[in-house]
């Protein structure tokens, strides 16, 4: 049994890899299918409809709420030119240094990516800094790149991301918030490095392929002008009250919602924008919301009885327990997060979490451990990602060129994540 479900996970990893279903619609129907084989009755206690479905699809409805939030922030954070600003100031102190606007372009979009992830981070940080960073001779790979970058060192902080893990892995906040603190260095060493060093490996190229940089921020200026600075604090406004105050994750981000209109908005304004930024947070939002509603769902048929006994001694035979193995195996398999493979945490993953879970082969945190690890290297190296694919396409790249060029980057905060884990939780 164990084995026909292994097989059923592999050609549910097949579709995705091949696009023949989207990878929301895929993980569904691979819950299903799972669920069937587990030996699970159409109704009742521990069945298709009512438990994988009816019970699934909501459980990570605080996720979706949290996703929901990060993408209203982050369209107040366009359209109050609060973002646009932020990139602007940066390049302007940068001047025609490259190192320096790139270094400038990493941290806004770090900042970027702690209110929300995927495109609309890469959109928000990059629209203005890939152009600005071509403009003055970073090579078109390493200006879509250290967006990535930038956006996965504020992946650590992203509150939606903290709710999700929570949920999915049935852990407190204060136990993701703490290995998230405890990989973040290691993404910023990693971005650093990125930028330091492949600026100077490949030297300025002068590409004018694009728009000019100053396009597209003369046309905000005329119609908003920069925000003012005490605005350029929204950003750091959910994260100084989740992690320095505690606060719970809806709240903070209501919070950053609240403070990037109040600093930006007449009163007489506030209404409509409140709507209107809202309304474009829900259109950012459904995607992710979509995929989640999967992942509840494919959890839900993994956790079942029958999928847990069957999986079990399939798992448990090829899991390593000691520290060191631990880290060297899970290290080598970091490949299998990419392409929407079977470690990707927001696809197959999330179901191989939850066996793991379920099945008592690794305490919770410690699959928090390596999910979050690997969660680094999909959002930064995978070329099926949005924002992986739209970064290399506006800077005029392909997904691939900057998968090659930031993959040894994210491999290496994987394994000081994984060294992390094996160490606190083994």
């Amino acid at each position: 049994m164990g084995v026909v479900i292994l097989l059923v996970m592999a050609a549910g990893v097949a579709l995705m890899l091949t696009r023949r279903l989207p990878t929301a619609f895929a993980l569904v129907l691979l819950a299903v299918v799972i669920a069937f084989v587990a030996g699970a009755p159409l109704t009742g206690k521990n069945s298709v409809l009512d438990t994988v479905l009816q019970e699934g699809a909501p459980t990570l409805a605080a996720t979706m709420i949290a996703i929901i939030l990060g993408s209203w922030l982050g369209k107040l954070l366009d359209e109050t030119g609060i973002a646009g600003t932020l990139v602007r100031k940066i390049v302007e102190f940068g001047g025609d240094r490259p190192t320096v606007v790139t270094l400038g372009v990493l941290a806004v979009s770090a900042l970027v990516g702690t209110v929300t992830g995927s495109a609309p981070a890469a959109m928000l940080a990059g629209i203005i800094g890939i152009p600005a960073m071509i403009a003055v001779g970073v090579p078109k790979v390493t200006a879509a790149g250290t967006v990535l970058m930038g956006i996965a060192v504020g992946i650590p902080f992203e509150l939606p991301v903290w709710q999700f893990f929570s949920t999915a892995l049935n852990l407190p906040i204060p136990t993701v918030r703490g290995f998230m603190v405890k990989l973040f260095p290691f993404a910023l060493a990693a971005a650093l490095a990125f930028v330091l060093v492949e600026t100077r490996r490949s030297g300025t190229e002068h590409a004018w392929s694009l728009k000019s940089v100053e396009a597209t921020p003369r046309s905000r200026r005329e119609q908003l002008g920069d925000a003012p600075w005490y605005a350029l604090l929204a950003p750091a406004v959910p994260l100084v009250l989740a992690l320095g105050f505690e606060l719970a994750i809806i709240p903070s981000l209501l919070a950053g919602v609240l403070y990037a209109l109040i600093t930006t908005t007449r009163p007489g304004g506030m209404n409509k924008r409140l709507l209107r930024t809202l309304y474009g947070g829900f259109e950012v939002a459904a995607p992710p919301i979509a995929l989640f509603i999967a992942i509840g769902i494919l959890l839900a048929a993994v956790k079942l009885p029958g999928t847990v006994d069957a999986l079990e001694p399939l798992v448990k035979a090829v899991s390593p327990h000691n520290p060191v193995l631990f880290v060297l195996v899970f290290t080598l398999l970091v490949p299998l997060c990419l392409y929407r493979g079977p470690l990707n945490v927001f696809g197959l993953g999330a179901g191989i979490a939850g066996v793991l879970i379920a099945a008592g082969i690794y305490p919770a945190a410690a699959v928090l451990g390596m999910a979050t690890s690997y969660n680094q290297v999909f959002g930064v190296a995978d070329p099926t990602s949005t924002q992986t694919v739209w970064s290399a396409q506006y800077a005029g790249v392909t997904p691939q060129q900057v998968m090659v060029r930031t993959l040894p980057y994210v491999w290496a905060v994987a394994l000081g994540g994984l060294c992390v884990t094996a160490a606190t939780y083994l």
